[in-house]
């Protein structure tokens, strides 16, 4: 089975280049709607710029990820159809399923500001942007356990990243507010 070797990895670095513009999507939405804020000339060059950054790493990067991830995803599944028999597996399609959802939200989002349409703040996004997180830790949580029962404690474990994930937004909002070239 040398071929399975092959595709886990291919499948594997598709999750990280998937998961990298999962990550850096949310961060150029916040300088996009921070730019709005700016005065002109600055919001024009701005925005221009971070359009252009914005399609090229969802177009190039995240979106082609996402598919070939998937796609080696599938033919795993192929290779190993007792997978579907685990529940492990079935929890982790349900976060994948989550996943999938964020990335559509992303998209939505990403179509908004290229057609100027502001509809969040950044602090909104700044929440955001630790949606992927979550997902990505409960996802490989599950693949080293395997395991459904101890999930129930990844999900807890989840929660507290959460709630410190969200600390840590504010306090860096604090400093930022004492001091706004942090």
């Amino acid at each position: 089975m040398e071929i399975y070797n092959y595709i886990k990895s291919l499948h594997l670095i598709f999750v990280v280049t998937w998961f990298a513009g999962l990550f850096y999507i949310p961060r150029l939405f916040i300088y996009h709607i921070e730019a709005w804020q700016k005065p002109s000339p600055d919001k024009d060059i701005l925005t221009d710029q971070l359009k252009l950054m914005t399609k090229r790493l969802w177009y190039i990067i995240t979106w082609p990820s996402a598919i070939l991830c998937t796609l080696f995803a599938i033919w795993l599944l192929v290779l190993m159809p007792g997978w579907l028999q685990q529940s492990w597996m079935h929890v982790k399609l349900a976060f994948v399923a989550l996943l999938f959802i964020y990335h559509f939200k992303c998209h939505q989002i990403f179509k908004q500001l290229q057609r100027d349409e502001v509809k969040y703040t950044s602090k909104f996004m700044r929440i955001w942007n630790e949606g992927a997180t979550l997902i990505l830790f409960a996802v490989v949580f599950l693949v080293i356990l395997k395991s459904a029962f101890n999930w129930i404690y990844g999900v807890i474990g989840i929660f507290v990243l959460a709630i410190l994930l969200m600390l840590g937004i504010r306090l860096y909002k604090r400093i930022r507010d004492k001091n706004p070239n942090a």
